[in-house]
């Protein structure tokens, strides 16, 4: 079979079918080091990072450095605890949870969020994690938005529950972290793929756990008339070009590798119910792209665009 890697705008990746392994670590092998894992917000729509992590360590891969935003900070620093084998652990978390675990109902500790916390700080107590930042097996850094400044904040050292709190802090949603004389919320507003942190952080090369329907070309569609509508999909084309401005700018200076979930229908953010979906499917198309990988040089190297949702609920 034929191997064709793409630089180019728009790239694109042809990959043979997942029946083995060699080409995969080839390409991975290729990659410059130190190679950083990026790993992006999302919501539930981290389970499918999940899946690219399967991928990943099927293939022996392990980073020499994570970087995450929001949800991809927990997953990031879960798999900088374990690595090489937090999949399996990430998939029984993420198959398990609730909605109302990560945004319970209740009394409000302030004005400052829909939901308080304490559902997300469970959480976090329950991944077993240590209790700094430097004692995680990989190098890792989370990522918020200094609210006074509007500059991203980079986490890499100190106390890790705080650093993901702030990495998390939904605008509006779950109320701001105050860390170090900072106030910070969640790092997707600015670095919704934090692969600019991960350059700044030293990485030659990165590898991209793509999430969500903003890492996809936005497909055109009927424009929407309501107001929830309109802000959705403003939304979601805001969040798409961020990403891909900074994945040109990042690619032009080092090889970037965007992992493909194939998932075609996706989830509301808040909709902790399709999680098995999600892994099971992006765990399939992730191997399969990385068995065609080949790597030569600095470029921008990712599979056809995932489409654009008609799934998160208020698009229509």
């Amino acid at each position: 079979m034929t191997i064709t890697c793409r630089r180019a705008q728009p790239p694109r990746l042809t990959t043979p079918p997942a029946r083995a392994t060699t080409s995969a670590t080839a390409g991975l092998s290729a990659l410059p080091r130190p190679v950083a894992v990026v790993v992006g917000g999302g919501g539930v729509l981290g389970a499918a990072q999940v899946g690219v992590g399967y991928a990943l360590e099927q293939r022996g891969f392990v980073p020499d450095l994570i970087v995450g935003t929001s949800v991809g900070a927990l997953n990031g620093a879960i798999a900088a605890a374990h690595p090489g084998q937090a999949a399996p652990w990430l998939a029984r978390v993420w198959t398990h949870v609730r909605r109302r675990e990560v945004f319970p109902l209740g009394c409000l500790p302030s004005r400052a969020g829909l939901f308080a916390d304490r559902g997300l700080r469970r959480l976090i107590a329950r991944a077993g994690l240590p209790a700094r930042i430097e004692e995680l097996a990989v190098p890792f850094t989370a990522v918020a938005m200094d609210l006074a400044t509007g500059e991203q904040a980079l986490l890499d050292h100190g106390d890790l529950e705080s650093a993901l709190l702030a990495s998390a802090a939904i605008p509006g949603i779950l109320p701001p972290v105050d860390r170090e004389g900072r106030r910070l919320v969640d790092g997707g507003v600015v670095a919704f793929v934090p692969v600019r942190a991960a350059l700044q952080a030293g990485a030659a090369s990165v590898v991209v756990l793509s999430t969500g329907p903003e890492s996809g070309a936005p497909r055109p569609v009927v424009p929407p008339r309501w107001a929830g509508a309109v802000a959705a999909r403003a939304g979601q084309l805001l969040l798409h070009h961020q990403i891909e401005r900074d994945l040109h700018e990042v690619s032009r200076r080092i090889p970037t590798v965007v992992v493909p979930t194939g998932i075609e229908t996706w989830p509301a953010p808040w909709d902790f119910g399709q999680a098995e979906r999600l892994i099971a499917t992006a765990s399939v198309e992730a191997g399969r792209f990385l068995d065609g990988l080949c790597v030569s040089g600095p470029g921008l190297y990712r599979a056809g665009a995932e489409p654009f949702p008609t799934a998160l609920g208020a698009v229509r």
